[in-house]
């Protein structure tokens, strides 16, 4: 049997088992560590989840899904040492990318059925 794009990214993301893709705090949204994401799961030989090995495939397939990309807003001090630490961990902070959709929604499982193509 053969799952749809949105069940295959509901499976990876309940089992656990991937350490470079996980729910936001929110449970809205997927978070992504996009490095460790082209490793881990676009990178596998013999046992691809999906069918690419290119993250800008994958994001084309988030989009055609009606996944949005959402920007991460940071507050950022007066001071400049409190400035320089933020600034590096918003630049280590830049390699998680987050997809929301709302029919994908760790909360309401039974959305994932209007989660089609557009």
């Amino acid at each position: 049997l053969s799952l749809r794009f949105p069940e295959k990214l509901w499976k990876m993301l309940e089992s656990g088992k991937f350490q470079s893709i996980w729910w936001s705090e929110s449970r809205k949204c997927l978070a992504i560590n996009r490095d460790l994401f082209e490793v881990e799961v676009l990178g596998r030989e013999g046992q691809q989840v999906f069918h690419t090995q290119k993250i800008k495939s994958f994001m084309r397939q988030l989009n055609a899904y009606g996944f949005t990309k959402m920007q991460q807003n940071f507050q950022r001090s007066a001071s400049l040492p409190e400035f320089l630490a933020e600034e590096a961990a918003a630049s280590a902070h830049s390699q998680i990318l987050y997809y929301y959709n709302p029919s994908f929604n760790r909360e309401h499982p039974w959305l994932l059925e209007t989660c089609k193509r557009r």
